[in-house]
C-alpha cells in the first residue's frame, strides 16, 4: 500500500515589478519584501534584480492547500505592491523591459554572482516556477529523478511564458530558457546512477572550487540539497494561478507514478540527456504548436497528443493526491493556449508591447 502523503508539495514563484504607468520594470527597493514579511514572513523574498519580488509557499499536504497558499500570496504582494504604487505580474520574460537598466540587489551572494558571471548574471532578468515535491529518501529522489527527465518538456511546453524579449518578438514561446542558458550548470541533468554517484559529483564541484554549495546547480530538476524533495525548475512562471497548479499537480502525479512502478518491481525507460534535449529544445521553440519526438516509437508525434497520453500515464494517481480537478487545467490550456500564445495574441489585436505588458499585469489574480 502506497502512502500518497509523502509526495508534498511547496510552490516558489518569482514576479515582476512594474510601474503602474509605464508599464516598465521598475526597482521596489525591497520595500515590497520588507513590508510582505510583516504578513508572511519568510515567504516572500527579495531577488537578484531589485524588480522581482519571489514567494513561496508552506509545505503543503495536497494541491488545493498549494492552490489556496499560492493564490493568498499572489493576492497579498498584489496588494502590498499597490500600497506602495508598484504593480506586479507574472510571465517569464517582460517584453519590453531592457536588463541594462535594472539595479542588482546590494546583497553579498549576489554580488559574488555578478562578480564570477559578469552579464551573464546581469542579463539574467528572468522569472521562473519552481515545484517542490517531497521524497521518502535521497535514493529514491535520485530514481525518481532520473526518470522524470523525460518528461520536462511536455509540461514545459505547456507552461511557455515568455515570447518576448527586450521589445522583441524572439521567435521562441520561452525565450526565459535561452537567456538562462547561459549560466552554467542549467538544463536538463545527467543521468546518476545513486545518490552518493551524485554527492561525489557535488562534492568534487566544491573541492574544485567550480561551487561553493549545491544550490548553484541550476537544472532544470535536481535533488534538493537542504530540503527532502525533488525540484522542479524547467517552467516560465505563468500569468494565472490556475496554471502553477496545474504544472505543479503534474510534477506531484509524475513523481507519485514513477514511484508506484519502482514499487512494483517495474522502470520507466531511462532516455541520454541529449535526447531530451532535443525536445526541450523544441519545446521552447513551438510550445505546445508542434510535434515532440516519441523516443520510444522513435517517431515525431504532435506535442498535444503527448500530453493527453501524460495525463492517461499519471491518471491512476490523480484521485489517490487530490489532483483530478487541477488536471482538468491542461485540457483549458490545450484549448485557449499557454501563456505565450496569449501574450502573441494579444500583441495581434494590439500591435502594443505596453499593452501586452498591462495584459500580464491584469492577469495576475485572475484565472485561466
Amino acid at each position: 500500500m502506497i502512502n500518497y502523503k509523502i509526495f508534498t508539495v511547496g510552490i516558489e514563484e518569482e514576479y515582476m515589478v512594474i510601474d503602474p504607468k509605464t508599464k516598465e520594470l521598475v526597482s521596489h527597493e525591497q520595500k515590497i519584501v520588507a513590508e510582505g514579511q510583516k504578513i508572511i514572513s519568510e515567504k516572500v523574498k527579495a531577488e537578484m534584480h531589485q524588480a522581482v519580488v519571489e514567494v513561496g509557499t508552506d509545505i503543503c499536504s495536497d494541491i488545493e492547500e498549494a492552490r489556496h497558499d499560492i493564490a493568498n500570496l499572489r493576492k497579498t504582494i498584489h496588494d502590498i505592491a499597490g500600497s506602495l504604487g508598484f504593480s506586479v505580474g507574472a510571465a517569464g520574460t517582460h517584453p519590453f523591459s531592457t536588463w541594462r537598466q535594472q539595479l542588482i540587489t546590494d546583497h553579498v551572494r549576489y554580488q559574488e554572482i555578478v562578480n564570477e558571471m559578469q552579464d551573464a548574471a546581469r542579463s539574467n532578468l528572468i522569472f521562473g516556477l519552481h515545484v517542490h515535491v517531497g521524497m521518502p529518501s535521497k535514493e529514491m529522489a535520485i530514481h525518481i529523478a532520473n526518470s522524470a527527465r523525460y518528461f520536462l518538456p511536455h509540461v514545459f511546453a505547456l507552461s511557455t511564458n515568455s515570447p518576448f524579449w527586450e521589445g522583441r518578438n524572439t521567435g521562441f514561446k520561452s525565450y526565459r530558457t535561452k537567456v538562462f542558458d547561459k549560466f552554467p550548470r542549467t538544463g536538463i541533468p545527467d543521468y546518476f546512477d545513486s545518490y552518493s554517484a551524485y554527492e561525489n559529483y557535488v562534492n568534487l564541484l566544491i573541492k574544485t572550487n567550480c561551487i561553493d554549495n549545491a544550490k548553484k546547480i541550476w537544472w532544470d530538476l535536481r535533488v534538493h540539497p537542504f530540503y527532502g524533495t525533488v525540484e522542479f525548475r524547467v517552467c516560465d512562471v505563468p500569468l494565472t494561478v490556475d496554471e502553477s497548479i496545474a504544472y505543479a499537480a503534474l510534477f506531484q502525479c509524475i513523481c507519485a507514478k514513477l514511484f508506484k512502478l519502482r514499487a512494483a518491481n517495474l522502470n520507466f525507460m531511462i532516455y541520454p540527456r541529449a535526447l531530451v534535449n532535443e525536445n526541450k529544445w523544441r519545446a521552447s521553440r513551438y510550445g505546445i504548436d508542434d510535434k515532440l519526438i516519441d523516443f520510444g516509437k522513435e517517431q515525431e508525434v504532435n506535442t498535444r497528443a503527448l500530453i493527453l497520453e501524460l495525463l492517461d500515464f499519471i491518471d491512476d494517481v490523480a484521485d489517490e493526491l487530490g489532483c483530478r480537478d487541477a488536471l482538468k487545467i491542461v485540457n483549458k490550456i490545450l484549448e485557449k493556449g499557454t501563456g505565450a500564445d496569449r501574450q502573441l495574441a494579444h500583441y495581434e489585436q494590439n500591435k502594443n508591447l505596453v499593452s501586452v505588458a498591462g495584459y500580464i499585469e491584469s492577469k495576475f489574480l485572475g484565472s485561466l
